[in-house]
């Protein structure tokens, strides 16, 4: 039987959720995700979960933040002046806003305090620092 190895285009099935059991996404309803194993296309722990695996064949694994988005970092909290808000936006904690870099690249951040004339933004990936726990269901190997 065919198992998967690095640089196979596989199709699957998954189910993210937190160490709590909160479910963050899932293939299920949809198109299985397809991807080209080994290539960085995903996280490093789900990449290293597909080889050996033949189709037909589930998988439950966890993968350690290291592995996944990471942990979490001081330098990705971002203070700016609250002046270089346009004037009629009104943000609050907790909001998420859309920023560009220098090269013009989106990135979500999420406004994590307000004080006095500053707003402190968060641009960690939302997954940082935590444990994901992944149900994956090999669909196809291309």
């Amino acid at each position: 039987m065919k198992q998967v190895k690095q640089g196979d285009l596989v199709k699957v099935h998954y189910t993210g959720k937190l160490t709590t059991g909160e479910q963050f996404d899932s293939s299920i309803g949809r198109e299985p995700l397809q991807f080209s194993v080994g290539s960085g296309q995903m996280i490093k722990g789900f990449d290293d979960a597909l080889p050996g695996m033949a189709v037909g064949e589930k998988k439950n694994f966890i993968i350690p933040a290291a592995e996944a988005y990471g942990e979490r970092s001081e330098e990705n909290m971002v203070r700016i002046p609250k002046e270089n808000i346009p004037q009629d936006m009104q943000i609050e904690v907790g909001m998420q806003l859309m920023m560009s870099n220098d090269q013009g690249q989106n990135f979500e951040v999420t406004v994590a305090e307000l004080i006095d004339d500053i707003v402190v933004l968060d641009a960690n990936h939302f997954l940082a620092g935590k444990d994901l726990v992944f149900d994956i269901e090999l669909i196809e190997i291309a």
